[in-house]
């Protein structure tokens, strides 16, 4: 059985990120979406909101789960029998990001594969980053987030949480 590995913060998961997600449950007889708790970066919302927001999001797809990780991404993969890592790309300047972490999985163990996806073309300049600063000033994120999702970004920034 293929088991992939979608990683990411997905702070908070877009529809760009299911789009990828989607294709890559075409290509694996499994996938986890493997939410990191600490990226380096300041998430807006914690793994635990996160999870709940993806959770049914994906439970149309009967063989993807959802769970946190911790810590190198490759020990996550090894220790869940994952041959491969999924990551999206969506235009030029993810690449040079993504290809250096590739090579540096690669590295780190060399039997794990990464395979970019690319979304579908009318996701490609959507990041949570962009969705955030948008709801953050009241703007309409419904097309680029689940309801679910838009309802967090807009209940979060009336409790004033910052982006």
């Amino acid at each position: 059985m293929r088991h992939c590995i979608y990683p990411g913060t997905f702070d908070p998961i877009t529809y760009g990120h299911l789009d990828v997600l989607s294709r890559a449950a075409k290509l694996f007889d499994r996938v986890t979406v493997a939410v990191a708790e600490s990226a380096g970066k300041a998430p807006l919302f914690t793994p635990a909101e996160r999870l709940q927001m993806i959770a049914p999001n994906v439970a149309n797809l009967p063989h993807v789960s959802v769970t946190t990780f911790s810590g190198l991404l490759v020990e996550f993969c090894m220790a869940q029998q994952a041959d491969a890592i999924i990551r999206g790309l969506r235009a030029l300047s993810d690449f040079e990001f993504e290809f250096n972490m590739a090579l540096m999985n690669r590295h780190l163990e060399p039997e794990l594969e990464t395979l970019f996806v690319m979304p579908n073309e009318q996701f490609s300049y959507t990041s949570s980053t962009l969705v955030k600063q948008v709801a953050a000033y009241g703007g309409d994120v419904r097309h680029f987030v689940p309801p679910n999702v838009a309802e967090a970004l807009t209940a979060a920034f009336r409790k004033g949480k910052l982006c």
